[in-house]
């Protein structure tokens, strides 16, 4: 066999071998079936309606809060106020300074400002403020059950627990880097047991702590999915019901249930025209009424099942 049929063999060799790789890899990879991505699909939001769209006269809506008797409690720049469940205004207080959020236990409304904490009984009477209590304090959330007040101050990424005179039992998470919170987004609930439910933004999760603050539980991920939470900073607010939770997120607005451990139930609203960077603060006494307050337009919106 002389050079030149060795050297074309060679190359045939080669050209074969390349070829045969080729239409190997294009079998073993087979056609995408992979789904195609969430941006691109639409849930519809086809079990709720926004039954009530309600502007207020008192100044910017930040906050709101509701009562299982019907009453709902709005807050913001510089004021409380309460509503009954046919939004007439039965009585409304004019606060020290800008209202950032609302929680409602036993005939008591809870209205913090960046560093205080009003507290207000049914008939709109201001009974006592607590705080300040720290520096470059932003709180951002309220909770309260029959023992406890809870806040979320974003600013020192910690939440405080006090008791029903005000005073401090634990702080949880100060300096040790537990929550990650780039922007003003820090949402806390107690249940009736004491477990508290925290949403780490920053790590976009729900997280379920005990009464020592230890984390017992969380769900969430990154994403646009229907079960994740998008952006940097999520969820910006959530309540917590007997069967799961509501959450509002920023970036995507958007409202929706998810079930105990993070499973996505059903969107409240996905396909609106909310400002996608101001999510709605929310509030619910029973999981059925859901109450959005918006920012943006200082408009309160009641949404119900059709």
């Amino acid at each position: 066999m002389n050079k030149k049929t060795t050297a074309f063999i060679s190359v045939l060799i080669i050209v074969v071998f390349i070829g045969y790789m080729i239409y190997d890899s294009s079998k073993s990879e087979g056609p995408d079936n992979s789904p195609p991505a969430y941006e691109n699909v639409i849930y519809p939001d086809g079990n709720w309606k926004i039954s009530e769209e309600f502007k207020i006269k008192e100044g910017s809506l930040k906050a709101v809060a509701a009562s299982r008797s019907g009453n709902i409690y709005l807050g913001g720049d510089s004021f409380v106020s309460c509503y009954d469940g046919k939004l007439n205004q039965v009585w409304t207080l004019k606060a020290p300074a800008p209202v950032t959020s609302l929680a409602f236990c036993n005939d008591t409304i809870y209205a913090s400002t960046m560093d205080m904490v009003l507290v207000i009984n049914n008939e709109g009477k201001l009974l006592n403020e607590w705080g300040p209590f720290e520096n470059n304090s932003i709180i951002t959330s309220l909770s309260a059950n029959r023992s406890n007040v809870a806040f979320a101050d974003a600013g020192n990424k910690t939440l405080y627990i006090l008791d029903k005179g005000g005073e401090v039992k634990r702080m949880i998470g100060r300096n040790d880097g537990q929550f990650i919170v780039p922007s003003p987004y820090f949402d806390v609930s107690l249940d009736s047991a004491g477990l508290i439910y925290v949403a780490n933004t920053g790590h976009r999760r729900l997280e379920t702590r005990g009464s020592d603050g230890v984390t017992i539980s969380y769900f969430g991920e990154p994403g646009t999915a229907p079960d994740a939470f998008c952006g940097c900073c999520n969820p910006a607010h959530f309540v917590k019901t007997k069967t799961g939770y509501i959450t509002a997120e920023k970036g995507i607005n958007r409202i929706k249930i998810l079930g105990e451990s993070g499973e996505f139930i059903e969107f409240v609203s996905s396909q609106n025209d909310f400002t996608p960077s101001v999510p709605l603060d929310l509030a619910s006494a029973d999981g059925n009424t859901i109450y959005a307050a918006n920012p943006f337009n200082s408009k309160l919106y009641i949404f119900t099942r059709k």
